[in-house]
C-alpha cells in the first residue's frame, strides 16, 4: 500500500471515528424527559424552559428530549421507567410518588395549605427538601417542585356548594390514599384512575365528577364532558421533577448542580405561568358554558375531612413535619 493510500485510509478511519464519537456524544447528553400533560399545558412550557436553562448552564453538554401526552406512559409507568433507567427523568404529580415514599402523601392532605405562598414556603424549605431526599432510597433523585395547582371540583350532575352536594357523586381521584379518604368522608364514591382514561370515563358516565387543577382540566379538554365547576381549592397539588439516581450520580458535580438549578428556575417560571392563567381559565370555561361556583364556605368541608390528617399520621407518621408546615402559616 502506498503512503498516499495509507493516508487516505487512516484519514477515513479517523473521520468515521469522529463521526461515531459525535453521535455517541449526542445520544449521551440527550435526557429523555416524560410528562403526562399535553403541549398546551404549562408543564410543557416549563420543560422547554428547563431545557433552555440546562443547555445554557452546561454549555450544551446536556439537553432534554421532551415527551408529552403520556407518550412514555402515565405517571406511575413513567416513575417505573425512570427508576428502571429506560426514562431519564419525569415530571408528575406528587401523589404518584406516595406509594414509594408514603410521607410525600402528606402534601395532598385537604386544606393543608392556607394559600399558594404557604405551599411554596413549605416545598422550597426544609420539609420539601426532606421529602425529595427520601426519593433517593427508591432509585430517584428529586430535582424540584413544579406547580400542578389548586384542585377544583367539577361534575355533570349539579352545582356543588356544600359537602351535601358532593354526596353520591362518582368522582375520579388519584390513587393517593388521602384523596380517596377525603371524598369518602364527604360521602362521594371515589374512583381512582389514570388521567389518560378520564375523558372517556366522563363521556361514558363511568364517573360523573373529577377534581384537578384548572390548567390540567383545560388542557385535557375535560370541560367538554362536564357541566359544573366549583372553585373549592380543597387541596394544593405540587408536581415533582425527578431523575434516575444512578444516572444523576454518574454525572460530574457541575452538571448535577446545573440540573438542580435549571429544574428549580424552570419551576419558578412554570409556577408563574400557572398563577397568571387562573383568571383566564375561569373566563374561558365560563365562555364554554360551564356553571361556575366561584366561592364556597370552606369550613364545613374542612370539618368533614379532618379525619384524613389523623389517619395519615396513624398509618405513615409525619406528625413533626405537619407541625412544621402549620408553623409556616402566615395567619397563625
Amino acid at each position: 500500500m502506498t503512503v498516499t493510500m495509507k493516508n487516505i485510509v487512516i484519514g477515513s478511519l479517523v473521520g468515521v471515528g469522529l463521526a461515531l464519537s459525535a453521535t455517541t456524544g449526542v445520544q449521551a447528553k440527550s435526557l429523555r424527559f416524560a410528562s403526562e400533560a399535553s403541549r398546551n399545558d404549562t408543564q410543557y412550557a416549563g420543560a422547554q424552559k428547563f431545557n433552555e436553562l440546562l443547555e445554557e448552564k452546561t454549555g450544551g453538554e446536556l439537553d432534554l428530549k421532551i415527551f408529552t401526552d403520556s407518550t412514555l406512559g402515565n405517571g406511575q409507568a413513567a416513575i417505573t421507567g425512570t427508576r428502571g433507567s429506560t426514562i431519564d427523568m419525569l415530571v408528575t404529580g406528587s401523589s404518584n410518588f406516595s406509594g414509594l415514599v408514603p410521607l410525600i402523601g402528606m402534601l395532598d392532605i385537604p386544606f393543608l395549605f392556607e394559600d399558594t405562598d404557604h405551599a411554596y414556603r413549605t416545598l422550597d424549605g426544609e420539609v420539601g427538601q426532606e421529602l425529595l431526599d427520601q426519593l433517593n432510597d427508591v432509585g430517584l433523585q428529586g430535582l424540584a417542585y413544579w406547580d400542578n395547582g389548586w384542585r377544583q371540583i367539577t361534575n355533570s350532575v349539579h352545582p356543588v356548594h356544600t359537602p351535601d352536594d358532593v354526596k353520591g357523586l362518582k368522582i375520579r381521584t388519584t390513587g393517593a390514599p388521602v384523596h380517596i379518604e377525603a371524598f369518602q368522608l364527604l360521602g362521594a364514591n371515589p374512583v381512582p384512575m389514570p388521567i389518560g382514561e378520564l375523558y372517556t370515563a366522563l363521556e361514558m358516565g363511568t364517573v360523573d365528577a373529577q377534581e384537578h387543577p384548572l390548567g390540567v382540566f383545560v388542557s385535557a379538554k375535560l370541560y367538554e364532558v362536564q357541566d359544573y365547576l366549583t372553585l373549592s381549592y380543597h387541596a394544593y397539588s405540587p408536581l415533582i421533577v425527578a431523575m434516575n439516581k444512578a444516572k444523576f450520580d454518574a454525572l460530574p458535580e457541575d452538571q448535577q448542580q446545573a440540573l438542580i438549578e435549571a429544574a428549580r428556575e424552570a419551576g419558578d417560571y412554570q409556577r408563574e405561568l400557572n398563577n397568571q392563567a387562573i383568571a383566564e381559565e375561569v373566563e374561558f370555561l365560563r365562555g364554554e358554558g360551564l356553571d361556575i361556583v366561584e366561592s364556597i364556605e370552606q369550613a364545613p368541608f374542612v370539618e368533614a375531612t379532618l379525619g384524613v390528617r389523623d389517619t395519615f399520621v396513624d398509618q405513615f407518621g409525619g406528625a413533626s413535619e405537619l407541625q412544621q408546615i402549620d408553623a409556616l402559616r402566615a395567619n397563625d
